[in-house]
């Protein structure tokens, strides 16, 4: 069984960089509004979603799925329990 988790990719045109964030809100920890162009409470009523990606002359927003192999490191198989 796979894991989904939320990904936000930030590409910021001026420069052709490209971050990814776990969430809308840890953008704002590292960006200013002015720096993306939008507010916060903007992005967060605009919609985002993979086929509704924000644009502005100085950023695309896009928001989609990080999957990743589910571990299973950690749990104890029953069948190599002594009795």
């Amino acid at each position: 069984m796979e894991k989904e988790r939320t990904v936000i990719h930030l590409q910021l045109l001026d420069g052709d960089e490209h971050h990814y964030f776990g969430s809308i809100a840890n953008i704002y920890e590292h960006y200013t509004s002015e720096e993306l162009g939008i507010a916060y409470s903007s992005l967060r009523n605009y919609g985002l979603s993979n086929e509704h990606p924000y644009k502005n002359k100085k950023c695309i927003i896009r928001k989609g799925l990080l999957l990743s192999k589910s571990g299973g490191r950690g749990k104890k198989n029953s069948l190599n329990k002594k009795i």
